[in-house]
């Protein structure tokens, strides 16, 4: 197989359906499937053979999904959930239980933020909030029940690149892996390569690229010695009653390095129930085929809408990883090939009124809590992605009171600039009345 992602995209995980001959990946629209007998039946519940079971488990779209995705990951699996929260949940509660904790960078989601905060703290998970411009801040943070790592590759919407290789290097000799979202830079990005031990995603956004269907991955890197630090990761090294007391590091070596994947789907996945749908799986399909070059077209168009806007006398500041300076920069530029992304925030030195009279003026830019759609998006994220947050805590996050953030899609770029220019205006018109 090729290690070109625009190849990988196309052909990983499926060449032909058996039966048919079918070239397009089938859907699967079947919740349960028949065993050829007794003893292929308890094989595939005690795990001597995989297969499909039950579509709440796995299905056969929806492996191809997983298929292609670890490979364009470099990655050795991945599950589908069935969103990209169900994903960053997962991720945790499959090394953490009550008492334990994971320490997480401030720059987040405002979605994962509050999971984190408020949600996993209900379920006796405490998260640890640090400042990822200093990567010893995570070492502080820990201790003896810290059972993992979190952050975003390009979190939105600081989009300032997270040091993946500092903080990953210093986890590994403790045993505490990093779990790394990658949703925002597919393909620009591969966190695998600098230390991350797992990437999660949200297969609603560039992935897919279509805004039609709700998806989240998680995937293995297979570079993790679970079995090396016991202590630190009794999820993976202890009996597990839900399990008939599987040891996950021993019963899945004949699998190969997987023990984590197949606990988050034999018993999460299983326990939990938060399935993707096979239908939702092939739509995310047919999305990442064109990936390759929406991800080009994206960066593209994100770069002249930052320049435009850098010029503008309208607004005070550009939020864009090609303009930044200094050690984000260099994150920057040593974690993404090939262009910075599709996001771009700015804030409007007029400050919230302004930021809500440019959006209500926009026209050809959807006014919609999503990122990574073909389509050009835009957001205030104070009052919709982040509202659940205190003042405080949307600071910490890259969030002030006039914040805009821009997803660009794949128009024309005369067009988007128009667009934005018709904001502006508007948003011009308020500051001149004050």
């Amino acid at each position: 197989m090729s290690h070109n992602p625009e190849t990988i995209a196309l052909h990983a995980g499926f060449r032909a359906d058996p039966a048919t001959g079918a070239v397009a990946v089938p859907i699967y629209q079947t919740t349960s499937y028949q065993f050829r007998d007794t003893d292929h039946a308890s094989a595939l519940f005690a795990l001597q053979e995989l297969g499909n079971i039950y579509t709440r488990i796995g299905n056969p779209t929806t492996d191809v999904l997983e298929k292609r995705v670890a490979a364009l990951e470099g990655g050795v699996a991945a599950l589908a959930v069935a969103s990209g929260q169900a994903a960053s949940a997962f991720a945790i509660q499959n090394l953490a239980k009550a008492g334990d904790n994971i320490v997480s960078s401030t720059d987040l989601y405002g979605g994962t933020w509050n999971l984190f905060a408020n949600t996993l703290k209900d379920q006796g998970i405490e998260v640890r909030f640090v400042d990822p411009a200093d990567p010893a801040a995570f070492l502080r943070a820990s201790d003896g029940r810290t059972r993992a790592w979190y952050a975003e590759t390009l979190p939105n919407p600081k989009l300032e690149a997270f040091p993946i290789a500092e903080v990953a290097a210093l986890g590994r000799p403790l045993g505490i892996p990093l779990i790394v979202d990658n949703t925002a830079a597919p393909l620009l990005a591969r966190p695998f390569d600098h230390g991350a031990a797992i990437v999660v995603y949200s297969g609603t956004k560039y992935l897919g690229g279509h805004g039609t269907s709700i998806g989240g991955l998680i995937v293995d890197g297979g570079n993790f010695d679970w079995a090396a630090h016991p202590q630190r990761q009794p999820a993976l090294n202890t009996p597990d009653r839900s399990y008939h007391g599987a040891v996950w590091v021993e019963a899945t070596k004949p699998l190969g390095p997987v023990a984590y994947i197949i606990k988050a789907r034999t018993t999460l996945l299983r326990d939990l129930g938060a399935a993707i749908s096979p239908f939702n799986a092939w739509q995310i399909l047919q999305g990442i085929e064109t990936l390759a070059l929406r991800i080009e077209r994206h960066s593209q168009n994100a770069a002249k809408v930052a320049d435009w806007l850098a010029a503008r006398p309208e607004v005070g500041r550009v939020i864009y990883p090609g303009l930044q300076a200094g050690p984000a920069r260099k994150r920057a530029d040593a974690l993404l090939k090939g262009g910075y992304g599709g996001l771009v925030g700015f804030e409007l030195k007029a400050g919230l009124a302004a930021g809500r009279k440019f959006i209500d003026a926009l026209e050809l830019i959807y006014h919609v809590a999503n990122i990574g759609d073909s389509r050009s998006l835009a957001i205030h994220p104070a009052s919709t992605t982040h509202s659940q947050l205190s003042a405080a805590e949307q600071i910490r996050a890259g969030v002030t009171p006039g914040y805009v953030r821009l997803s660009i899609g794949i128009e024309h770029i005369d067009d988007i600039l128009s667009d934005l220019e018709r904001g502006l205006a508007a948003a011009g018109k308020l500051a001149d009345a004050a």
